[in-house]
């Protein structure tokens, strides 16, 4: 169906922060080479901006695990009726997921088989970590795979599903506006010769209920060691700051709270203590190191013990094929231990190794430019 302007309607899903960000860059391409599209979605801010009118905010339903989701069923409900009217509504020419699986797969994906309409899932699931099954479900609902990992070809290959790889989306955002460590720290305050250790607990109200405290309680540990360590936090845009500044006051020790600039505040880090997910790739890309923790549900983390089937969880330790950097999961991500890991880092020779193994990192992703490829295939569809 087209739209008022003469061009084709499209629908776009992405769940969670990363993917809002690079369904953003999606559809600034796209309407590069196309700008009568119409786009209407599930998102945040990045893809308001880009131009798409969303349908509901992805943060009603970015949670974590099973026991969150059923805490949010009632916003669930309404957001899936929400995308369903809205596709009856305006006969889109093309459904673009971005990630987040279990929604995408499970309610975006099936709407779009049932009424015929092309779907194009850009930045897989990750199918190669756990449930590798769902690739069967993938070539059934899914018309083109863009893959952001260059071994995530050959894992749909074994099953028989050709994707296309375009590179990692990172690679065209994680950019500094300031050229010198120095600087950054001036426009934010911090002191330039202080240890500066970077404090990101995620996206999702969920997970950072879990994780910052630990966090907090970890950087009052190194304080004793490093008196002079200062510590900063880059705020996600999907995090209220006055509930963060809440958890904050009184921990013992001052937390600057950052708005906006958030590649430049991680730049100037020494080191950053990262939850699990896009952060840590963020964060290895501009070459700092870290300590990856990650906390769920119990619940949650004895369904996963059962599925999960690689040996790190961080983006960074899964490229490398091997573990740069140490990870903390569950029961291990307690404010003691992740002292001591942060500090093992900071004080011996293996600073110097884990930086010189992030920036091989970043050579081995290759070149920028998949927001551009994935745009050229998904137009291509339309």
């Amino acid at each position: 169906m087209e739209n008022e302007a003469g061009g084709k309607n499209i629908i776009i899903v992405a769940g969670e922060a990363s993917g809002d960000m690079h369904g953003a860059s999606l559809v600034k391409e796209m309407l590069k080479i196309n700008p009568a599209l119409r786009f209407y979605g599930i998102g945040g801010g990045k893809l308001k901006e880009a131009g798409v009118e969303l349908i509901a905010d992805a943060a009603e339903i970015a949670v974590v695990g099973l026991t969150e989701v059923l805490s949010k069923l009632v916003d669930f409900l309404r957001v899936i009726r929400n995308l369903r009217s809205k596709i009856d509504q305006i006969k889109p020419s093309l459904v673009i997921l971005i990630d987040f699986p279990d929604f995408n797969l499970n309610i975006a994906a099936r709407f779009a088989k049932k009424r015929k309409i092309k779907v194009f899932y850009y930045i897989s699931p990750q199918v190669w970590a756990w449930r590798q099954g769902r690739i069967n479900q993938i070539k059934k609902l899914v018309n083109r795979m863009a893959v952001v990992l260059p071994f995530e070809v050959d894992v749909y290959a074994a099953k028989g599903f050709i994707v296309d790889y375009v590179g990692h989306p990172l690679l065209d955002v994680v950019k500094t506006r300031f050229s010198a460590r120095k600087e950054a720290k001036k426009y934010f305050g911090l002191e330039e010769k202080k240890t500066t250790i970077g404090l990101l607990p995620g996206s999702r109200t969920a997970e950072v209920k879990r994780l910052l405290p630990e966090m907090l309680k970890a950087a009052k540990m190194i304080s004793e060691r490093i008196p002079d360590a200062q510590y900063l936090l880059p705020l996600a845009e999907t995090l209220a700051e006055k509930q963060i500044a809440q958890m904050i006051s009184g921990c013992g020790i001052k937390v600057k709270i950052v708005t906006g600039a958030t590649y430049d505040a991680i730049a100037c880090c020494d080191l950053a203590i990262v939850a699990s997910g896009t952060a840590t790739l963020e964060t290895g890309l501009l070459g700092v190191p870290m300590v990856i923790i990650y906390k769920v549900s119990l619940f949650s983390a004895l369904i996963g013990s059962l599925v999960i089937s690689v040996e790190n969880i961080g983006l960074v330790n899964i490229i490398a094929g091997k573990t740069i950097v140490p990870e903390l999961i569950q029961l291990e991500a307690k404010g003691e231990r992740i002292a001591v890991e942060a500090l093992a880092i900071l004080q011996s020779e293996r600073y110097t190794k884990i930086k010189n193994e992030l920036a091989e990192l970043r050579e081995k992703m290759g070149s920028p430019g998949a927001a551009a490829r994935a745009a050229q295939i998904a137009c291509s569809m339309i």
